[in-house]
């Protein structure tokens, strides 16, 4: 382990490891985003990312060693930023409208639906990408498309 002093600060962390990764696992950069956008993207990168989950979720299954998935691992990070610089581009001031809710808002989406469907609009209009929540009923509404949903409070 390593001592850093992060750009920008007089601290010293002692968590970044500087160790290089092997010569055989293609480089990827980081996705550069926090929980907050990665959570109000999280619907538009399964769907978008689908073929490469599917088949890094298939290597996990084949063998529990950390590095026999590296590189699947590896496609589905290039797949994720392709998404974000994607979302940036077209959609940069709806994402930034409803991550900034969520961030806010302790990360709850049913204080966010307002920005929430001017971002699904945009995805869908600009990308082409429509949410959908797995294990949504058939012939029911979505939550996220209920225009005034009902929530109770969570005490009693």
């Amino acid at each position: 382990m390593t001592t850093q002093y992060p750009r920008g600060t007089g601290f010293k962390c002692d968590f970044v490891d500087q160790t290089p990764m092997p010569a055989d696992v293609p480089h990827v950069d980081e996705l550069g985003v926090t929980s907050a956008p990665l959570k109000s993207a999280a619907f538009f990168l399964g769907s978008f990312c689908k073929d490469y989950n599917e088949d890094f979720m298939l290597c996990k299954s084949e063998s529990r060693d950390p590095a026999h998935c590296l590189k699947e691992g590896r496609k589905v990070t290039r797949c994720a930023i392709d998404l974000i610089n994607k979302m940036r581009e077209n959609c940069g001031s709806e994402w930034d409208a409803h991550w900034e809710c969520l961030d806010k808002r302790n990360q709850e989406l049913y204080h966010c639906r307002q920005p929430e469907r001017k971002l699904n609009e945009c995805m869908f209009d600009k990308l082409g990408i429509k949410k959908v929540i797995p294990g949504t009923p058939e012939g029911r509404t979505p939550i996220h498309e209920k225009q005034s949903p009902i929530y109770k409070s969570i005490q009693k």
